[in-house]
């Protein structure tokens, strides 16, 4: 598809035309500039055709000293990348000198070039606009992002200056459904350095300062015929560490990453081993029923301690054992920084993918249940005790996806499940098929007895189930137990 690349100085409100043009909340919006560092790319589909666009960070003004000269590589990145360029200016504080500056580094380009002044929030902030005309660019389009103002005649100009393509090819891109795998753990474990071994390029930033990814960054990559999205994750942190509203923003978008995500890999800090906020993220994996690759990162800063089986073994045993809830995930050691294991690391996924698509015969799987609870019964509760009448599994779903495995299971009373028996057969039936890195969910469902109820309550009432459940009728069609009416007493007498 084409792409669009959104530049320009801090603060002028290229993210909130980015996730307008996006049309949903991608890139963080916030007052403070700087906010954005990595590329963030996203299809547009406002238009006839679908495009590409890339929000970028800002350029100038020093804002955010420790990151410049990184964030403007990814501008140039951007820039190059592109088919057509979105230079945005804020229509509220008018031309500036960075602006003007940034203006001649674009002229250099060669690229197709908008001018978008956006903030114009009302008729009022129009005489701002007057300013931009010294910077020599024809037509430019006035915008508010904020307000959704002006964003259709902007997706129009773009598509008139973009070239033109396939348009089938485009649609069937967009309409894609590749296999998104969010890269989360807790800050500096080396999330966006394992994102940039994979990919082989220096694609997001990397920093020993803490936070310094935002944004959710989502990266689209192909491997062996296979399409992925990843999705680097800004590091979580508890919530009571949280100082700054930003960083806030960034929680709150890895969190939702866990939830958009098919499979999430979770990185620990091999030199740290698991803390309790990795525990806690790992938590958020399970609650969120998703499929999990534990990836141990910084594996040659520990080698001469696993350089032996035993050691690799004992190793593993304690890392195991913090994270024993999430005993169906695959771990391995890695190191992003010498590129060990990576390689191990897809096949990994390929095979949490590929057991997830096993279906296992519905007598195959009476028998393992069955088997279980003659080994072990349901414990009691409340004077009853769990049946389990019949189980059974939904159909295979299309192996391009991935599917975490569901179980229907047909019991007297789905109260009497509790929480350890459930892991029991979850173990039993693990033992037989292994659904590696899956989750297994439990649909419980009670059937209902016979409509054996409902006849005995005819009974009781009279009623008879052969002339349909109606009351025995006399001769003249009345109810023979229906009581004659007393005529009423009137008011007076």
């Amino acid at each position: 598809m084409p792409t669009v690349a959104i530049v320009g100085r801090p603060n002028v409100g290229k993210s909130a035309l980015f996730n307008r043009l996006a049309a949903r909340r991608i890139s963080i919006v916030h007052d403070q500039p700087g906010v954005t560092r990595d590329r963030i790319v996203a299809t547009c589909k406002l238009g006839r055709a679908p495009f590409t666009i890339v929000d970028t960070g800002g350029i100038g003004g020093n804002v955010d000293a420790d990151f410049t000269e990184q964030v403007h590589t990814e501008v140039d990145i951007a820039l190059d990348s592109s088919d057509l360029i979105l230079f945005v200016v804020d229509g509220h504080a008018g031309l500036t000198p960075v602006d003007q500056e940034l203006a001649r580094r674009l002229r250099k380009t060669d690229k197709p070039l908008l001018l978008v002044i956006n903030k114009i929030d009302d008729d009022k902030h129009l005489p701002n606009a007057g300013d931009f005309a010294r910077l020599g660019f024809p037509h430019p389009i006035l915008v508010s992002a904020e307000h959704n103002r002006g964003t259709d005649g902007l997706v129009a100009q773009i598509e008139a200056r973009l070239p033109a393509g396939d348009d089938e090819s485009a649609e069937s891109q967009a309409s894609a459904a590749p296999i998104k795998i969010a890269i989360v753990g807790r800050p500096n474990v080396g999330k966006s350095s394992l994102t940039n071994a994979i990919l082989g390029d220096a694609r997001t930033l990397v920093s020993p300062i803490s936070g310094t990814t935002r944004d959710a960054v989502d990266i689209p990559y192909e491997r062996h015929g296979h399409s992925y999205v990843l999705i680097d994750t800004a590091g979580i942190r508890a919530r009571s560490k949280v100082d700054t509203s930003v960083e806030f923003f960034s929680v709150t978008r890895s969190e939702a990453s866990i939830k958009k995500a098919d499979l999430c890999v979770l990185v620990i800090d091999a030199t740290v081993g698991i803390t309790m906020q990795d525990k806690k993220i790992a938590g958020m994996i399970q609650e969120g029923h998703k499929p999990c690759v534990i990836a141990v990162n910084k594996w040659d800063l520990i080698k001469e301690r696993t350089d032996t089986k035993e050691g690799l073994n004992e190793e593993i045993e304690k890392l195991r054992s913090e994270l024993f809830f999430l005993n169906y995930a695959p771990l391995l050691l890695c190191s992003a920084k010498t590129g060990a294991e990576l390689g191990r690391l897809f096949k990994t996924i390929e095979r949490v993918q590929k057991e997830a698509q096993t279906r296992v015969g519905t007598g195959v799987i009476n028998r393992v249940f069955a088997a279980a609870i003659a080994a072990q019964p349901p414990p009691m509760r409340s004077g009853k005790r769990l049946k389990i009448l019949f189980v059974t599994q939904p159909d295979k779903v299309s192996a391009v996806t991935f599917n975490v495995p569901k179980f229907v299971l047909f019991v007297n009373d789905e109260k009497l499940l509790d929480e350890s028996y459930r892991r029991y057969l979850e173990a039993k039936l693990r033992e037989h098929t292994p659904y590696t890195g899956s989750p297994l969910l439990f649909h419980l469902r009670a059937r209902t007895p016979r409509d054996k109820a409902n006849d005995t309550r005819g009974q009781k009432f009279g009623r008879r189930p052969e002339t349909g459940g109606q009351p025995p009728r006399g001769p003249r069609g009345r109810h023979s137990n229906k009581k004659s009416a007393k005529p009423k007493r009137r008011l007076g007498g």
